[in-house]
């Protein structure tokens, strides 16, 4: 259910939006075509530099993260601390 809400407020937001955007395009320009054209047009190139923006947070995050992280060995030997133990 928490799913279908989520999808259904997408959707709503999605429509608000170009209602608006539509009507800010409309007030600049003066001419519809533009306006339905500008308001269609700037969402989809949005959603494109976002997955890109994401795409390098999460690159990003995952250096940090090896770069935190102590390097184990990897070929089966058991580290030095094993041995003291």
């Amino acid at each position: 259910m928490a799913r279908y809400r989520t999808l259904l407020k997408t959707v709503s937001y999605y429509g608000v939006h170009l209602v608006v955007a539509a009507g800010v395009a409309y007030a600049v320009t003066g001419d519809w075509v533009a306006a339905l054209t500008l308001s269609l047009l700037e969402p989809t190139v949005q959603m494109l530099f976002f997955y890109l923006h994401e795409t390098l947070w999460e690159r990003q995050a995952q250096r940090r993260q090896a770069a935190a992280s102590p390097q184990l060995p990897v070929c089966g030997h058991r580290s030095v601390l094993q041995h003291s133990a």
